[in-house]
């Protein structure tokens, strides 16, 4: 099936976190997809290459970036690598996450730390920083990614939910403080997408099916579902929506 194209994306610098595997991989082949320059950071480094290796068999491959993005120095230093080789970035996607289980009785502090650490702490800072390069341009694109898990209440899923929850406060007061600078901040919450990885950790046939039973539309949600709202909010196609927070679930409940 054909899907959109949006003639503003093309060559514009657009910058993935997490991009190795999973959505932030789906996210890197779309926007390749629309002939945008891309780069992607990831701490992963064996499927990230793997990634830029096959896209770049066919085309212009995307930069990979090795990167904790729990160091926030190390995060900094790769944003002006990419604003040095590329560009100044036009588009950023805070799309890494970790959402591993604590228990509530057992959680500790350290855990607690981490999980802000690994979740929400670096898509602000990754927003500050690429706010130079969108000043530059005149304008951008941020897209930050929350989840649907702390809508519904998941068990052992608290302290992840909390991250996931600061995401849509952070997205609502930078859409007001960059506004000025013609920037918009959006959320994307997907729901249960079905990734290599949730079906090696987290879920089985039957979960797929629960979710699938819970969902208006019979379909699994993939990767790419997410991908193509990422485009839309990345192009000009929706230069006056911010401030938004958009659920891709198939109507989960």
């Amino acid at each position: 099936m054909p899907y959109a194209r949006y003639p503003s994306l093309l060559d514009k610098v657009v910058f993935i976190t997490g991009g190795g595997s999973g959505i932030g991989a789906a996210m890197v082949e779309a926007f390749i997809g629309q002939k945008a320059n891309v780069a992607f950071v990831d701490i992963q480094t064996e499927p990230s290459k793997a990634l830029a290796a096959r896209l770049g068999a066919s085309g212009p491959a995307p930069l990979f970036i090795q990167c904790d993005l729990t160091d926030i120095a190390a995060l900094e230093a790769a944003m002006e690598e990419v604003h040095q080789r590329l560009g100044p970035i036009g588009a950023l996607i805070n799309n890494a996450a970790n959402d591993q289980r604590h228990d509530a009785d057992e959680a500790s502090e350290e855990d607690w730390d981490r999980t802000m650490a690994l979740n929400v702490k670096h898509q602000f800072f990754a927003a500050q920083i690429a706010r130079r390069s969108m000043r530059e341009l005149g304008g951008g694109a941020i897209v930050n990614f929350t989840s649907t898990a702390w809508m519904i209440g998941i068990a052992r899923m608290s302290l992840y939910s909390a991250a996931k929850a600061a995401i849509v406060g952070l997205t609502n007061s930078l859409a007001r403080e960059f506004g000025p600078d013609n920037i918009r901040v959006n959320a994307i919450a997907p729901g249960a997408v079905v990734t290599e990885r949730q079906r090696r950790l987290w879920l089985s046939e039957k979960d797929i099916a629960d979710f699938r039973a819970r969902q208006c539309l019979d379909r699994s949600l993939v990767a790419e579902d997410v991908a193509r709202l990422a485009l839309f909010l990345s192009a000009q196609d929706s230069e006056m929506i911010t401030k938004q927070c958009f659920l891709v679930d198939g109507g989960l409940r």
